[in-house]
């Protein structure tokens, strides 16, 4: 039992930066925009969480200083894609070398430097009495608790609300709803900004929670896993979750087998998460070859106003 505690615990850990991730990727694509950049903006959000705490050693500076940073850069990549209608992936990939190249070039002299802070945490000790689940709850950080209520939000803002249906309307048929007075240049800005900002605070609570010191590269492909999350998870919160902490769990199991003296070479293990993303994109897309795959069907495409499609 207490195996299966420590387990849910790591996975949920290590799946939080995911969940971040992915939750910004879905906001993004829901309103049509590629946003491959995924990780760059998450590097960004933990050289600049690094860089903040470690100057001003608060919590509240920090994640402001994180959202206003990958903010600007989302601010960017809908400028690009939207307002100048640049190729997307172009654009999404041109970030991600950006933002591997900056964080590398801000974190020289942090590099290796521990975080003096620890995150909040929420203490719910009337949860300890509750088997498996209820030990795993009770001591959860602010970023986790964070991450489920945006999980809740984005699912009751896309299916129960009528902004949350014009958004859908942008990402599926801008130009009929252009027609009905929907702003489909002003919902895609605000979701590619607030999608980054979600990206960024995946990279800040990597930092700052799970690995809490900065190193250059640090997220390691993580970014790319968010990218394919969205597309295993059919562009659904609630699937996102289930998605990153799964994946979460891989890496916490190869990270375990390590520690038992496993024989089988440390490389390979570190490669199990990223060996089963290819392994489930080939499953769902054999599963749905057939069927509507979910995603958004104006995703990646330019809007032109009266542009008919």
């Amino acid at each position: 039992m207490e195996l299966i505690e420590q387990l849910l615990t790591a996975a949920m850990a290590a799946g939080t930066p995911l969940l971040f991730a992915t939750l910004g990727g879905i906001l993004i694509e829901r309103s049509g925009i590629i946003q491959l950049g995924a990780e760059g903006l998450m590097l960004m959000g933990a050289v600049t969480a690094a860089m903040t705490f470690l100057a001003t050693g608060n919590f509240v500076v920090t994640l402001v200083l994180v959202l206003v940073v990958t903010g600007l850069l989302g601010l960017l990549h809908a400028f690009l894609t939207v307002t100048l209608r640049a190729n997307q992936i172009v654009s999404g990939l041109a970030m991600t070398l950006f933002g591997a190249g900056l964080s590398a070039w801000l974190g020289k002299s942090i590099t290796g430097m521990p975080l003096g802070g620890a995150v909040p945490k929420v203490d719910l000790a009337w949860l300890d009495a509750a088997p498996i689940l209820g030990p795993v709850l009770a001591h959860l950080d602010v970023f986790t608790w964070c991450s489920l209520a945006l999980v809740v939000l984005l699912h009751l803002y896309l299916n129960h609300t009528s902004w949350g249906l014009h958004l859908r309307a942008v990402g599926d048929n801008p130009a009929t709803a252009d027609v009905m007075g929907i702003r489909v240049q002003g919902f895609r800005y605000g979701c590619v900004i607030l999608g980054s900002m979600l990206m960024g605070l995946g990279g800040a609570n990597l930092l700052m929670v799970f690995s809490p010191t900065w190193i250059e590269g640090m997220t390691a492909g993580r970014g790319w896993i968010a990218v394919a999350l969205v597309i295993f998870a059919r562009w659904n919160p609630l699937y996102a979750l289930g998605a990153a902490y799964f994946f979460g769990l891989l890496d916490t199991l190869g990270f375990r087998l390590q520690l038992a003296g496993s024989a089988v070479p440390s490389y390979f293990l570190k490669m199990i998460p990223y060996l089963l993303t290819i392994a489930v994109l080939i499953f769902v897309g054999w599963r749905t070859k057939h069927k509507l795959s979910g995603s958004p069907q104006a995703l990646g495409v330019p809007y032109i106003r009266e542009q008919r499609f």
